[in-house]
């Protein structure tokens, strides 16, 4: 009986000073628990991992400021691209200040929600892909961070001439000011 009393006892002790150890010292309740885990858990063979890399980007990551303000940082080849929100669809775009539309490709327009037939291609368009066929269509809701802009008029083309999504002036025009500076791009609403 003594015996449980003095276990039980010293469990409750122990469980009592483990968030005391965490508070204290939480580099050596990290270095506890991973020798226990590696303890109890049984090495694997290790595997060989052949990798090879011709060059790694990291993506500078988009800050979003007080009140409607987003600044984006220019990438390694000194372009703006960041995460856009299109009808609530998270879609990686390119800002291009030398776009008069919003671009989209037709694959997009779809994940987005936007209903086009063949009939809507009726424009003609020049791009750096060569001559491709075009529609118009407005995006309900464009957003990246805390600026929103409803109801931007974009271009959708087909995917073979435009493999990305480019945010042009009919969104950019509608916010307070866009601004380059110290490599890094400040959009304002």
């Amino acid at each position: 009986m003594w015996r449980k009393i003095v276990l039980a006892s010293a469990f409750a002790g122990i469980a009592a000073a483990v968030p005391a150890v965490h508070m204290e010292n939480p580099e050596l309740f990290g270095r506890l628990v991973r020798h226990a885990y590696e303890r109890a858990t049984p090495k694997a063979e290790p595997t060989e991992l052949n990798v090879t890399l011709d060059r790694a980007e990291i993506a500078p990551e988009t800050e979003v400021l007080l009140g409607k303000r987003v600044r984006i940082p220019a990438d390694a080849r000194g372009h703006y691209e960041a995460e856009f929100k299109l009808n609530g669809r998270r879609i990686d775009a390119l800002v291009d200040t030398g776009a008069t539309f919003v671009a989209i490709n037709q694959s997009t327009a779809r994940r987005i929600g936007l209903k086009l037939a063949r009939s809507d291609f009726r424009y003609k368009v020049n791009t750096a892909n060569g001559e491709a066929m075009a529609a118009t269509a407005e995006i309900a809701s464009l957003q990246i961070g805390r600026i929103h802009v409803d109801n931007v008029q974009a271009v959708i083309l087909e995917d073979k001439a435009l493999d990305g999504t480019l945010i042009g002036l009919s969104f950019l025009n509608r916010l307070a000011s866009f601004q380059m500076q110290n490599g890094t791009l400040l959009l304002e609403q």
